[in-house]
């Protein structure tokens, strides 16, 4: 049986194929995402890591078009790396593509300075739509998240109220995940490169804002909050 060839890429930029690096630290996901985009004629996947870290240096070794990236990396998080890549590579458009649920992380990306939020059960057709938006210079998000973001804007005000998770800084919110995920103060400590002094000052800001009494209550809520939300993948 003759081999399958692959589509023949067409030009993107300086004669080539939009390159889009794709960060996830799940190899099956990396994977799948590299069998889709590759076979599309107007996109190539130039490189992939499952760090922060990795991904700075793949952006600087192979000065991608696009870059996907996950929430939930190894070392720092995927926010944190929209944040550094903003920074030192201001230029390139970021989608996020993640389980963490949209109502909660899909503000924060773009205030991160990431261009599209897509949540990793969306259709491959739409994958790919978001992808070919954000390389045009738009914005990709859900039609639901984008319809609860214009009436948060015309009314000044959350869509729904708000939720009480939303009053945490992007850190404190991490760290809340990482204590639903199962993970304790010196572990949490080392992932993020901080104190542990540091993180259990973030733990008594956290329970604060979220009026929790104890660190019973904040692991109960934490556990609720990952589950609910889908933060723990």
């Amino acid at each position: 049986m003759a081999k399958r060839s692959a589509p023949a890429k067409t030009r993107h930029g300086a004669g080539r194929a939009a390159r889009v690096l794709v960060v996830d630290d799940h190899p099956v996901v990396r994977q799948g995402l590299r069998l889709l985009i590759d076979h599309e004629p107007d996109l190539e996947v130039c490189a992939e890591a499952e760090t922060a870290a990795d991904a700075l240096r793949a952006v600087a070794a192979h000065k991608p078009d696009v870059a996907v990236v996950d929430l939930s990396l190894k070392g720092a998080s995927g926010l944190e790396l929209i944040k550094d890549i903003r920074v030192r590579h201001a230029d390139l458009p970021v989608l996020v593509l993640s389980m963490s649920d949209e109502s909660v992380y899909a503000e924060r990306v773009l205030r991160a300075g990431a261009t599209g939020y897509l949540m990793k059960e969306a259709a491959t057709d739409e994958v790919l739509t978001a992808l070919r938006r954000v390389l045009d210079g738009g914005i990709y998000l859900s039609e639901a998240m984008a319809s609860r973001l214009l009436v948060q804007l015309v009314r000044g005000v959350p869509a729904d109220g708000g939720s009480p998770v939303d009053r945490l800084s992007d850190r404190e919110l991490e760290v809340f995940g990482l204590i639903g995920r199962g993970l304790g103060t010196g572990e949490i400590a080392r992932r993020l490169h901080l104190s542990p002094k540091t993180i259990e000052t973030y733990r008594a800001h956290i329970k604060q804002k979220l009026n929790l009494a104890d660190a019973t209550e904040l692991l109960q809520h934490a556990i609720y909050y990952v589950r609910e939300s889908g933060d723990g993948s």
